[in-house]
């Protein structure tokens, strides 16, 4: 782990993976849902921040995107974050049960590229206010995309 530090990484596993969600003996859920007579996978939402704040902080960022999937109702299963040096961007992840939050940073033009997709019962416009509050953005850029739509 400090190796990874020293190359400016951010890695880790949450304490939940240590549970076997294979092995699990309830029966295998379907997270594919309903919505407005549409059945899909998930919603992706995919959300550009501009005028935001914080944007160089591999450990601010890591905490405000695990504060986001939590909104969203997620499992967090492992996040990584590469930091490409000092008031420089951030590229990281957060691999959930449930899909992923990734993030893209220029802290130069204070813009940072997200996305978030979840399946199941997550919401992920939860995030939002966490993500607002975190990077105070002057201006937030949305689209939606429903994955996976079954015809």
């Amino acid at each position: 782990m400090d190796a990874l530090l020293q190359l400016g990484m951010v890695s880790a596993t949450s304490p939940s993976d240590a549970q076997d969600l294979t092995a699990s003996t309830e029966a295998q859920k379907d997270y594919f849902v309903m919505r407005d007579g549409v059945q899909f996978a998930g919603t992706h939402l995919i959300i550009d921040l501009w005028e935001a704040d914080d944007l160089a902080d591999p450990e601010h960022i890591d905490q405000v995107l695990r504060e986001a999937a939590q909104a969203t109702g997620a499992t967090i299963l492992h996040w990584h974050f590469h930091h490409f040096g000092p008031n420089s961007g951030v590229s990281g992840v957060l691999v959930l049960a449930e899909s992923h939050v990734s993030i893209h940073t220029w802290p130069e033009r204070r813009y940072a590229a997200l996305d978030i997709f979840v399946c199941g019962a997550c919401d992920p416009y939860l995030a939002i206010p966490v993500l607002k509050h975190g990077f105070r953005p002057g201006r937030v850029q949305l689209s939606e995309h429903k994955r996976g739509i079954l015809a």
